[in-house]
């Protein structure tokens, strides 16, 4: 996962959820575009 002060999508598959106050972008094709702001 990175870890980046601005996060977007890089494909049409990635999702952005807030969990806990903090942003991620999901994505189940493919993992290797997960990320997390901070």
């Amino acid at each position: 996962m990175k870890v980046k002060t601005s996060i977007r999508k890089r494909s049409v598959d990635c999702k952005i959820v807030r969990r806990k106050g903090v942003l991620y972008v999901i994505n189940k094709k493919q993992p290797k575009f997960k990320q997390r702001q901070g």
